[in-house]
């Protein structure tokens, strides 16, 4: 096949059919979808595919007082309508929403757009999947069994360990340990753990954004990063280790470096992701940097899954007030990935017939 026939190939392939997740029905999930999908371009680009209902849907609609979205109702995902807004309908019955509060009706029917979400994308008839946010706590009340999205989508592909990523146009920031507590991080980090989570992280950075030969900047734990052994050992007894066998690996990680002058000096703006050891210490300097426009990508999967950076902000929900920006940029990183994975599986079919698509966007470090 032509190189110029490969091409239009590919831009003539139908949109990106785009799952997602309410999130917790009495939070700012539906909002923000609403917004994030209100601007008709998108339907150029992908089939949005909504999992919940439809008088869910004109519920949060009235509440944001929103008279412009409009959306088709469908029974079954394989029935989706190109260049319309999709709502799947995962339940029938009229629910008792309560705006800004957290309980386990919210959570309920969170679980229940996750379930079939999930299933259809397993079931290959959506490509990717943008979840909304849930309240931890009110989905557990609802039998979920999981910290959060990451580990449920983790065994749900049958992965032992995913790797939580924040991307936005300026920073990527991936994580050793995420949902435990501040205490257990010192005991739960190891060699071998490290050197896992690097090695996810520089496959994801080639496989999923393209980067022939990804830099990546490891973090200390301690203050200083050990000064030397003064404030802490990890540095020079698990994590410079790990660092030193990624090496050998062939992989370009640097480190251990200190966290707050790491940040401080801009000194992240010369690597492709840096790997942070525990939660705060990485998404707290990426909220401040990236602002309202982070997004949550779950790595290591053999699907595409991204999310917001914020939570379900239950104290504003139904107000008019939630920003979708971060909502939107977790659309088009979906897509993204998705087509960066995609040309890449045709550059292994045929390298010297294909070139390479350009992003949805334009954001973000350019391929190398």
């Amino acid at each position: 096949m032509e190189k110029q026939e490969k091409e239009k190939l590919i831009s003539t392939r139908e949109p990106i059919r785009v799952g997602i997740t309410l999130g917790d029905i009495n939070g700012i999930g539906p909002e923000v979808i609403i917004k994030a999908l209100g601007d008709p371009r998108i339907l150029t680009e992908c089939t949005p595919v909504i999992y919940g209902s439809s008088k869910t849907i004109s519920y949060h609609k009235k509440a944001i007082n929103d008279k412009n979205f409009n959306f088709t109702r469908i029974e079954d995902a394989k029935d989706i309508h190109h260049k319309k807004i999709n709502v799947v309908s995962c339940w029938s019955e009229v629910v008792n929403i309560t705006l800004g509060k957290s309980n386990e009706v919210g959570g309920q029917y969170a679980f229940k757009s996750l379930e079939r979400a999930t299933e259809d994308l397993a079931a290959g008839k959506v490509d990717v999947l943008v979840t909304a946010p849930i309240s931890k706590e009110a989905i557990q009340q609802a039998g979920f069994k999981f910290p959060g999205h990451t580990e449920y989508l983790a065994d749900m592909s049958g992965e032992k360990e995913a790797l939580m990523m924040m991307v936005s146009d300026k920073l990527r920031v991936a994580l050793v340990t995420s949902h435990i507590a501040l205490k257990d991080v010192s005991t739960t980090i190891t060699t071998e753990g490290i050197l896992a989570k690097i090695k996810e992280l520089n496959n994801s950075l080639k496989k999923d954004f393209g980067i022939v030969r990804p830099r990546i900047a490891v973090l200390g734990l301690n203050p200083h990063a050990g000064e030397k052994g003064k404030m802490g050992t990890e540095e020079s007894e698990i994590i410079n280790p790990a660092i030193q066998a990624a090496n050998n690996e062939k992989i370009l990680a640097f480190g251990p470096f200190p966290a707050d002058g790491f940040f401080g000096s801009s000194n992240y703006t010369q690597y492709d992701a840096i790997l942070a050891m525990y939660h705060d210490q990485g998404l707290t300097p990426f909220k401040a940097i990236a602002f309202n426009s982070g997004v949550n990508f779950t790595a290591g999967l053999p699907i595409v899954r991204t999310s917001p950076d914020h939570g379900t902000a239950f104290d504003i929900a139904g107000q008019d007030k939630a920003d979708e920006a971060s909502f939107r940029e977790a659309i088009y990183l979906a897509m993204d990935v998705y087509r960066t994975r995609d040309f890449i599986k045709e550059i292994n079919k045929d390298p010297l017939a294909i070139s390479e698509p350009k992003p949805y966007k334009g954001k973000g470090r350019d391929r190398e």
